[in-house]
């Protein structure tokens, strides 16, 4: 039986949470840099790159890099999600950039889509029974030379959110999941389990970066220093990318290249 999340039920929330929040706004910057770095080292290519998004909701960093002209296959397993991806896509004036395949990112095979450019993998392995697998047959997906760009929910960064919150005893019975968190990952991964499994594909990793390493651990309290959202963006771009502070995003994005 698949175990894997399918958000056909609570996608328009998922949409709002995750992608129309500050703390959505910190993870689309911090990737975003990331990506231009990325898209910096293919740009010897005169045509337009080709890229995969896989599992990837409503697009949001694809149609970022479709507006450069670049193509992009988006697949995912939610048919309300790709509905939503859809007018999105549309009302960017983007789709003839689009294709859309409504499926699990392990069946992407079946649909032929070649080996592209760039893979996008971003916060799909935590809702996976099985995630090495799904990666390991995506990495498959990408060209000698072409990269791809990862980001999973960090196990490092569950325990401390956990121990900040008070949640001592479910940090030590395991942190089982509670399912009446919708919207929070099954699981946390390991970010050295996540780099092996890359290495092992044949791809060099070519950096790292930490996401909301800090934002998602700032109290409530009543006698805080003053700050801006737009201080807490300048202390992430700042310390993102450097120990200990990468390793306890709440997410890590990682890119790399496959030899």
């Amino acid at each position: 039986m698949n175990k894997d999340r399918n958000f056909d039920d609570i996608a328009h929330k998922f949409a709002k949470n995750i992608y129309g929040s500050d703390k959505g706004g910190i993870r689309q910057t911090i990737v975003w840099q990331d990506m231009e770095t990325i898209l910096a080292e293919n740009n010897a290519k005169s045509e337009p790159l080709t890229v995969l998004d896989a599992g990837g909701g409503i697009g949001q960093v694809s149609q970022q890099i479709a507006k450069r002209g670049h193509s992009v296959t988006l697949c995912d397993i939610s048919s309300e999600m790709l509905k939503l991806a859809k007018e999105a896509v549309e009302d960017n004036g983007l789709l003839p950039q689009y294709q859309f395949i409504h499926t699990a990112v392990q069946q992407i095979e079946q649909y032929n889509v070649g080996e592209v450019d760039i893979l996008l993998f971003h916060a799909v392995m935590e809702w996976l029974d099985n995630p090495k697998e799904a990666l390991d047959i995506l990495l498959k997906q990408v060209k000698p030379g072409g990269y791809a760009s990862i980001m999973f929910y960090n196990h490092h960064g569950l325990v401390l959110k956990n121990v900040i919150c008070g949640n001592i005893p479910h940090v030590l019975d395991g942190m089982p999941h509670r399912k009446r968190f919708k919207l929070q990952p099954q699981k946390g991964l390991m970010p050295n389990d996540v780099y092996q499994w890359i290495e092992d594909a044949g791809y060099e990793i070519k950096g790292k970066s930490g996401i909301r390493s800090f934002h998602d651990y700032i109290g409530n309290m009543e006698y805080m220093g003053d700050y801006q959202i737009e201080d807490v963006l300048k202390l992430e771009e700042q310390l993102c990318r450097q120990e200990p502070y990468l390793s306890l995003g709440r997410y890590i994005h990682v890119w790399a290249k496959r030899k």
